[in-house]
């Protein structure tokens, strides 16, 4: 009893949380009934299934919810991630950024096309989310989001205005995106130390200079033709692939580390690093670190690195590690909170549901870390 009680408290918890954003009595109600939704375990959690199960008729209040109704979805993220900082916030959180696919007929779709799909490893005709994700001890969850949008879409005003985009919303690559949901994140207050994120991210120049002007390391992994400069003792140093800038190191640079505990136990790997130039501010250094397979070690991976001075080995390689915590993340996403269950075309549309969705995520979280419990997320540390 005390264990319904108290989830029963939480979900009351989340209510207040999301009614403040309704000015009417009804959207509200509807809203909270959404999440609950989201919550069940129902197989499929979209308009039609969650509104027989709030007892209502027909589908039109959940469709007018995510379509109609006035409410400002960006509002609500921004309560979202009030509601992580609370429960989760360490000063050594890591801000993790990546992006999920969701497949979808047809062309209609915000933002779909054909594009690649990490979900499912290949070109699919599917819209694509950027997302920001919050990791700390205490467990890991969404802060942010944004619709990708290709520049077949953007270049196309009237395909925007038939699905809801607003105008002026120009071309931004995805690099970018993370860019915009990172300062948010640093300008509301997030407790943060490090970002990780894979080579999409990681081979984007601007975004690791916005980090760094912000004060923030990062673990960025890149692509094996990423070029850096080695530090050599040379006065410019040389010019390199990553490669290239690790095939002479010595055995003895290799060493075993952990990249944090998976699914399948501890995530052991080779791992070696080299200093490579990057912009001086007196307490931070810049390396290339390399992770190689125990079995196999022409399996290799790279990344770029910010970090404080002495920084250990092992540290590099948890924050390296924990960027995987993401991909779990959307994994039980999808499977427990409804996150890909839309069927949503318009680009508001897509915002408030995927929204309502991280904070029905948000909350799982929150009381598996009362409870002591491995959270939704997934371990990666």
């Amino acid at each position: 009893m005390a264990e319904v009680r108290e989830w029963a408290e939480g979900l009351v918890e989340v209510g207040e949380l999301i009614g403040g954003r309704f000015a009417r009595s009804e959207p509200r109600a509807n809203a909270v009934e959404y999440v609950r939704g989201l919550l069940s375990e129902a197989e499929r959690k979209n308009s039609w299934t969650l509104s027989e199960r709030a007892g209502h008729r027909v589908p039109d209040r959940m469709q007018r919810l995510l379509s109609s109704t006035d409410w400002d979805p960006d509002g609500l993220r921004d309560d979202l991630r009030g509601y992580v900082v609370d429960r989760l916030g360490d000063p050594e959180g890591v801000l993790i950024v990546d992006e999920t696919g969701f497949l979808k007929k047809g062309k209609r779709s915000a933002g779909v096309a054909r594009q690649y799909s990490g979900t499912a490893g290949r070109v699919e005709n599917c819209q694509i989310g950027v997302f920001l994700t919050y990791a700390t001890n205490q467990g890991r969850t969404f802060l942010d989001r944004e619709l990708y949008l290709p520049k077949e879409w953007t270049e196309d005003p009237d395909r925007c205005a038939a699905a809801g985009i607003p105008e002026g919303r120009g071309f931004k690559t995805k690099g970018d995106l993370a860019i915009q949901m990172i300062e948010r994140a640093v300008d509301a207050g997030v407790p943060a130390w490090w970002v990780a994120g894979d080579a999409v991210y990681g081979q984007y120049h601007r975004l690791r200079r916005t980090l760094e002007e912000r004060g923030l390391f990062y673990v960025l992994a890149v692509p094996v033709s990423q070029r850096v400069v080695v530090k050599d003792g040379s006065w410019l140093g040389t010019e390199k692939r990553a490669d290239q800038a690790v095939a002479d190191l010595v055995p003895t640079a290799w060493r075993t580390r952990s990249a944090g505990s998976g699914s399948k136990g501890v995530r052991d790997y080779a791992w070696a690093r080299v200093r490579i130039n990057g912009a001086e501010d007196g307490r931070a250094e810049h390396w290339l670190l390399a992770r190689r397979s125990l079995a196999d070690p022409s399996e290799a991976a790279y990344f770029i690195c910010h970090t404080p001075k002495r920084v250990a080995l092992a540290e590099m390689a948890r924050i390296a590690g924990i960027r995987w915590a993401i991909e779990e993340t959307f994994q039980t996403a999808k499977g427990q909170t409804g996150l890909d269950h839309y069927q949503v075309r318009q680009y508001t549309g897509w915002y408030r549901h995927i929204t309502l969705s991280m904070i029905a995520h948000a909350f799982l979280t929150a009381v598996k870390a009362k409870k002591g419990a491995p959270d939704p997320g997934g371990q990666a540390s």
